[in-house]
This record gives C-alpha cells, sequence and structure tokens, in this order.
C-alpha cells in the first residue's frame, strides 16, 4: 500500500491516527465501550460510521472528525486557520508586552531624571552653603 492518505478512507485514516498515538485496538476499545472485535470491523471497514461514533473516535484521538473523513489538503485548511488564530494571539501577547515593557521603562527614566533632580539641587545647595560660610567667618587673630 503505497497510496498518501489523501487516497484512503475514513476507516484507515483512523487506523494511522491510532497507531500515531502508540494506541491498540484493544485500547480503543475499551475507551469507545466496544468490544475489541466491533473495534477492528471499524478499523477494517465493515461497519459503516455513524456520525456520533466517529466524532467519539475523533474526540478520544484528539482530532477533528473532519480530518478522519477529508484528504490532507481539507484537513490543511481547518488546521491552518488554528494556526493563524494562534499566530494571532501570540502576536497580541507580545505587543502587551512590549507595551507594559515600555510604560516600564518610562517610569524607570522618570525615576531616574527625579533622582539625578534631587542629587542635583543637594551639591548646588552644598555648593552655595560652602560660599555663604566662607564670607561670612571672621579672623581670629593670633
Amino acid at each position: 500500500m503505497n497510496t498518501s492518505i489523501a487516497n484512503r478512507g475514513p476507516a484507515e485514516r483512523i487506523r494511522l491516527e491510532r497507531l500515531q498515538r502508540g494506541l491498540s485496538q484493544e485500547n480503543m476499545a475499551d475507551l469507545l465501550n466496544l468490544s475489541t472485535t466491533a473495534y477492528g470491523d471499524i478499523e477494517r471497514g465493515k461497519t459503516d460510521l455513524t456520525l456520533s461514533r466517529l466524532t467519539q473516535i475523533a474526540d478520544v484521538l484528539g482530532v477533528s472528525p473532519l480530518a478522519l473523513l477529508s484528504d490532507e489538503a481539507l484537513s490543511a485548511q481547518v488546521i491552518e486557520p488554528k494556526i493563524d488564530e494562534l499566530v494571532g494571539y501570540e502576536l497580541e501577547t507580545l505587543r502587551l508586552t512590549i507595551e507594559k515593557q515600555q510604560v516600564e521603562l518610562d517610569k524607570l527614566r522618570l525615576e531616574a531624571d527625579y533622582w539625578k533632580r534631587k542629587h542635583d539641587d543637594r551639591v548646588a545647595m552644598e555648593v552655595l552653603r560652602s560660599m555663604a560660610v566662607e564670607q561670612t567667618r571672621e579672623r581670629i587673630g593670633f
């Protein structure tokens, strides 16, 4: 069987998804409350899938029911918007983080300016004090 997944039916897609997750037919049967034989019949295509059973299988496998029914191109179209949403969410998160850091940086700059002015004022006061003290000093004669 050298066909691509696009040429396979839902039963084969279910089997491939199960194998990718390392589950046995017995595990799947237990998770779906089916006998192993009944589940095996689903994978062999002997049992027609109902929509509710397909949804149960998709939930167990962690995929959309459409991914088990459709070819790769259609599956990619379903997955791609989710990736775009995730990228959009991450971009928004990054934008908000940058904005928050910019506000924090502005706050730190203002605080640094405050302390610089305070320091400069103290230095100026000390210079004025030292000049005033020298002028009013009286000489003591020796």
